[in-house]
């Protein structure tokens, strides 16, 4: 008899961002049920759980809006205690700004994100000191807006997306410089094989648009990490944002879907898909419906599971990677547009 997808996860939760909420929800990763939410500076973004210190990270990008339509970019960085559900610190980046992406490595002590560029300096990495929670060093990416960010397991090379630039960023960790730029047709979402050999980004980003109107192929961009070029693309019907590799090797991608709408030229919003590859041979395992507009994907550490966040209609979608089967879709409350954004699953205290 198969076991359940729910088994053994008592006592774990699912922490959820409400970009407009602004809070930080926690579901229970058995019964789905909320089991609590605080509030957050505005507006919130991303997630990164710590295991070590058991910190959740939250960033801050926005007083209100998203990426090239904001009122000003902030300069917060947000430590939670998931267990007491309260905030540590509040980490001010100043004179950084529009912090987002987050890359943890634990082993030393290295907390990465990624902050947007000003006039005096291109955008770039902030390297945080996990045990002071304080700033230590910055990588320049010579990109405007790095907006997600992945280190290989070795803790050695580090990349960045770049919306409308048209590269993907490698830095070195070690010595905090840019090492080399791959050529990308602006890029969104990203993840890092088990191996470091292949790095996995979605191109082209969702504003792309040339001169005369054509469009890149959507799909996700293999690249070779050791020679920094693209090697393959594993294409998808449409534009991907969200790129996650799950512990068991599958490569799970979140389409942005538009329907065709008389009433406005870039048509209205359609349900997003949620498409799976197998990262090691780059099969296409399958594809499932979602909610509108997947914007982060997330799993749990055993990789059975996968989770869907989608800022438009604010849900979560959970998904069973056996089956192919949604298992649940959770409500995430919002105080207006937008909803859903970052993830973190939370194992429970040892």
């Amino acid at each position: 008899m198969q076991q359940s997808p729910r088994a053994g996860r008592e006592g774990d939760v699912l922490a959820v961002i409400s970009q407009s909420g602004p809070t930080v929800s926690f579901f229970d990763a058995v019964t789905d049920r909320l089991v609590d939410s605080i509030e957050v500076p505005a507006e919130p973004h991303e997630l990164l759980f710590d295991p070590t210190r058991r910190l959740l990270w939250c960033t801050t990008a926005y007083h209100s809006g998203y990426y090239h339509a904001n009122s000003g970019r902030r300069t917060e960085l947000t430590a939670i205690d998931p267990d007491t559900r309260r905030i540590v610190e509040v980490v001010d980046l100043a004179p950084e700004h529009g912090p987002h992406g987050l890359a943890l490595d634990a082993a030393r002590h290295r907390l990465y994100v990624s902050v947007e560029g000003s006039d005096d300096r291109p955008g770039g990495v902030v390297v945080i000191d996990t045990e002071t929670r304080r700033p230590v060093g910055r990588i320049d990416t010579d990109a405007p807006g790095p907006h997600w960010f992945a280190i290989d397991p070795a803790g050695r090379t580090g990349y960045a997306t770049n919306k409308e630039a048209p590269f993907v960023s490698v830095v070195d960790l070690e010595r905090g410089t840019l090492t080399a730029k791959v050529e990308v047709p602006g890029s969104e979402g990203l993840a890092v094989s088990a191996d470091g050999r292949h790095v996995f980004a979605a191109a082209p980003y969702l504003g792309f648009s040339t001169g005369s109107g054509e469009r890149p192929a959507a799909g996700i961009r293999v690249i070779d990490a050791r020679t920094a070029s693209v090697v393959g693309t594993l294409p998808t019907e449409d534009v991907v944002l969200p790129v996650h590799l799950t512990s068991t090797g599958k490569l799970l991608a979140g389409e942005v879907r538009m329907a065709p709408d008389p009433a406005s030229e870039l048509g209205r919003q359609a349900p997003g898909r949620l498409t799976v590859f197998a990262a090691d041979t780059r099969e296409r395992l399958g594809e499932l419906e979602v909610g509108f507009f997947p914007l982060t994907i997330t799993s749990s550490p055993d990789g059975r599971l996968a989770y869907v966040a989608c800022i438009v209609s604010s849900t979560v979608d959970i998904v069973d990677l056996e089956t192919m089967r949604r298992l649940a879709r959770l409500d995430v409350p919002k105080r207006g547009e937008p909803g859903a954004h970052g993830l973190a699953y939370i194992p429970r205290r040892a």
